[in-house]
């Protein structure tokens, strides 16, 4: 029954990742890609030199990500909060400015993948703080600070599952 259980929740995850546009699904595997150290980056996803800047900028964003995720477990006041979630709504800042994630629900994907089920009660507050900022543009902060539920933003508890499917570049076959 277990294995029914996980086979069950990536499938929910499988179609969670294709109900997000293209643009969101090319961003999440490749900011995949480059936190998880999945190949050269730049290579595979630049499609002309605005691309490759906005991905080695991308590099540099991410490079604190392993010192994040051993912060994270240690949260748990006001003030062990700051050292984290400022790290994280920068990089939350960062990645909405990119304009390829749409909504919260991209955003919860990919940040779950990037630090793990333990970031789930951080991220309403995160990406509210970063979608807000006047560095977003007005009608974008509309739309991001509209995409996030009440169910999302109110929860009273997270799941402590870790996620299972990790999308990854596709090499599309020369028929």
């Amino acid at each position: 029954m277990a294995r029914y259980d996980a086979s069950g929740m990536t499938i929910a995850e499988l179609r969670e990742f294709a109900s997000f546009a293209p643009c969101e699904q090319r961003y999440i595997r490749r900011s995949l890609d480059i936190a998880l150290g999945r190949g050269d980056a730049v290579a595979r996803w630049a499609r002309d030199e605005d691309e490759a800047a906005s991905i080695r900028a991308q590099c540099v964003a991410y490079r604190d990500l392993d010192q994040l995720r051993t912060i994270l477990p240690s949260v748990d006041g006001l003030d062990s909060l700051q050292p984290f979630m400022a790290r994280v709504m920068h990089q939350t800042a960062f990645d909405l400015m990119q304009g390829r994630i749409a909504g919260f629900s991209a955003y919860r994907f990919l940040y779950e993948r990037l630090f793990g089920a333990e970031v789930r009660p951080w991220l309403p507050a995160a990406f509210c703080g970063a979608a807000a900022m006047p560095l977003i543009r007005p009608e974008k902060r509309r739309v991001l600070l509209q995409s996030i539920s009440e169910a999302a933003a109110t929860a009273h508890g997270w799941s402590t599952r870790p996620p299972s499917f990790y999308p990854e570049f596709v090499e599309a076959e020369a028929a």
